[in-house]
């Protein structure tokens, strides 16, 4: 049986050899392609025959439907139908706020492989501060100050009139000249005088965005190439984590994590696996040493 160390290595990926279908628009196989080719030895074909801004659109002239995994699953399926391939991979992100303080811009994003020949779906994620925001602006100053702070040109931006659900919206800004141009023909069309601006969350004008892709995509990689050690399908990963590891001060169980339980995208098979041999919790994390 392969040793854990050997299951997580590029030897044991399921995918050497594969061809394994992309679907995008917005040029996310230059981060996503790499993130999957080098650990599973496969090749990733981009395909291009589908627009999926029909599935959804940040700049909201097309609504997404469903959840942000529904998304990005139905993208893949899409991308591997039309190559012919048994095996797709496809990302979405999503915008909020982040966990920590609930007041600043926050992205998750997914990468999604569709395994139709093994019957399993792998999910990679990752998620970090974004750049995003909003401004409605009647003055060239304040529309420049905002396209400082939110990284432009090398983040590019979106301008319409009025309000953020004005269909007279001009995308692709990222230069100073397209974006003073945008700026004033917006706030001449607007009847409150105010241009809407907004950063353009699509993944080719976001690098910040990019990024989290090129994790997310990483992440997918590291479960792709864990094997299960009962079926050998793809995607033995941590399915649990269990609290317990005791307080070095007095021994009580503490709610940080002392065991994972790992189990199998395909089978019933689960291994309860520790995680601090012999480790001991701050007290500062203990609710009897730190109430």
């Amino acid at each position: 049986m392969e040793t854990e160390t050997e299951r997580l290595v590029p030897g044991g990926s399921a995918y050497a050899g594969e061809r394994i279908s992309l679907l995008t628009r917005h040029g996310k196989e230059r981060v996503i392609a790499p993130a999957l080719e080098g650990p599973l030895g496969c090749t990733v074909e981009l395909v291009s025959g589908y627009d999926t801004d029909r599935l959804g659109t940040f700049t909201r002239e097309t609504p997404r439907h469903g959840s942000q995994l529904d998304a990005a699953t139905r993208k893949a399926r899409i991308g591997l139908a039309l190559l012919g391939a048994s095996v797709g991979v496809a990302s979405e992100g999503s915008f909020d706020r982040d966990p920590f303080t609930g007041l600043l811009p926050w992205n998750i994003e997914i990468v999604v492989l569709v395994d139709d020949a093994r019957g399993v779906t792998l999910v990679g994620s990752a998620q970090g501060a974004a750049k995003s925001g909003h401004l409605y602006a009647d003055t060239w100053e304040a529309a420049e100050r905002f396209a400082r702070q939110s990284g432009f040109p090398e983040h590019g931006l979106v301008v319409r009139p009025d309000n953020a659900d004005d269909g007279r919206i001009i995308k692709g800004l990222q230069s100073w000249e397209s974006y003073a141009e945008a700026f004033w023909r917006s706030k001449a069309l607007a009847a409150s005088g105010m241009a809407f601006v907004e950063v353009d969350l699509r993944a080719h004008a976001n690098p910040t965005r990019m990024g989290l892709i090129r994790l997310a995509a990483e992440d997918l990689a590291s479960r792709a190439c864990s094997l299960c050690p009962s079926c050998e399908a793809p995607g033995f990963w941590v399915v649990e984590r269990r609290g317990g590891l005791p307080c070095a001060s007095c021994g009580f169980p503490t709610r940080e994590t002392l065991s994972e339980v790992w189990g199998c995208a395909r089978c019933d098979v689960r291994e309860d696996r520790e995680v601090r041999h012999g480790g001991r919790a701050d007290p500062g994390r203990c609710d009897i040493c730190n109430p």
